[in-house]
């Protein structure tokens, strides 16, 4: 195996644990705050399930591309330009100073900030393509925002204070169990498709039988890890939100979620921050329940709220002060 290979391999295997470990609890977090009653290894069954059979379609439909045509350029389907993102080992300058970016991630995971996978890891890859993705995720977090807001309108005072208020009977748990699992899946899905494009991007475009077992194998391990650990350090985002522990909230939530990135899947193939669209969406409902419900939003709220979105810029200007630090190390420009 040569050096460059050890380094794409590395890369892919520091990108997953750490994009799984940041980005995972967006899509799995309000479950694993409902069913904490659970075993761990019944949850990540459902989880690993679904991911093998998302992992695994999207590779064989698409002739060996597990990302679903985020990485190899194809035409744009309505909007913004679809980036191309070369081999790695056929890229100019790839190397060691490429494992930065997800070590940088992993630290900062540590620390419960909830970045943007997408440009912090993506952007060294294509750094013109950092424009299109910026512009595609604040557009997603507006949109998030702006639909939690009217959806919470005409549910926050009848239905969420009343969650709030009054704990579930033992039938309405049964029913919403039934409904949050169906709601989880759905989202999983749906975040898989768009964030599988932040890991495979340290691996060949058309992906190998024998390589596409390993991968999978390393995703099944560090799911079950972050189940094993109920989260980690980002956990503590989703846990301060009102009521997001509540299993008929957190269904509401991962249902809305799910919807969202569906529509923006549909929209273009140009890789987006789940992440801004997860925290706009979690604003939009925190300003709305407390408005709505109660009369006023505390100034403690906004507060919250500003210091998650100041979070997300932080990994914004992380990502570009990155993108010119290994523009120095390896001696090859970048332009944006």
């Amino acid at each position: 195996m040569s050096q460059l290979e050890i380094v794409m391999y590395v890369g892919f295997i520091l990108s997953a644990y750490s994009v799984i470990g940041n980005d995972v609890i967006q899509t799995l977090g309000t479950f694993l705050s409902s069913n904490e009653h659970r075993k761990w290894w019944v949850l990540w069954i459902f989880a690993a399930s679904l991911l093998t059979i998302v992992l695994l379609y999207g590779w064989y439909v698409n002739g060996g591309d597990p990302t679903y045509g985020r990485l190899i350029g194809d035409p744009p389907l309505h909007s913004l330009d679809n980036p191309k993102y070369a081999n790695p080992i056929d890229k100019e300058g790839f190397g060691w100073a490429y494992l930065l970016p997800p070590i940088v991630l992993l630290i900062i995971t540590r620390f419960g900030i909830p970045v943007s996978t997408s440009f912090l890891i993506l952007t060294f890859f294509h750094p013109k393509g950092l424009y299109d993705m910026v512009v595609k995720s604040m557009s997603g977090y507006l949109v998030a925002f702006g639909a939690a807001i009217v959806v919470y309108l005409f549910i926050a005072k009848k239905f969420e204070k009343r969650f709030i208020e009054n704990p579930p009977s033992a039938k309405q748990k049964r029913v919403w169990t039934v409904l949050q699992w169906f709601s989880t899946g759905f989202l999983w899905s749906q975040w898989l498709i768009q964030d599988f494009a932040n890991i495979y991007v340290y691996l060949p475009r058309e992906v190998s039988p024998t390589t596409m077992a390993f991968t999978l194998v390393v995703f099944l391990v560090l799911l079950g890890y972050i189940f094993y650990s109920k989260g980690g350090a980002i956990q503590s985002i989703v846990k301060a939100k009102s009521n997001t522990m509540d299993l008929r909230s957190a269904t509401i939530i991962d249902f809305c979620f799910a919807i969202i990135l569906l529509f923006f899947k549909e929209l273009n193939n140009v890789p987006m921050s789940t992440t801004w669209v997860f925290l706009g969406l979690l604003a939009g409902r925190e300003i709305a329940v407390k408005y709505f419900a109660y009369g006023n939003v505390p100034n403690n709220t906004l507060k919250d709220l500003g210091k998650d979105l100041g979070k997300v810029f932080f990994g914004l200007a992380i990502s570009i002060g990155l993108v010119f630090l290994i523009s120095f190390l390896t001696g090859v420009p970048m332009s944006f």
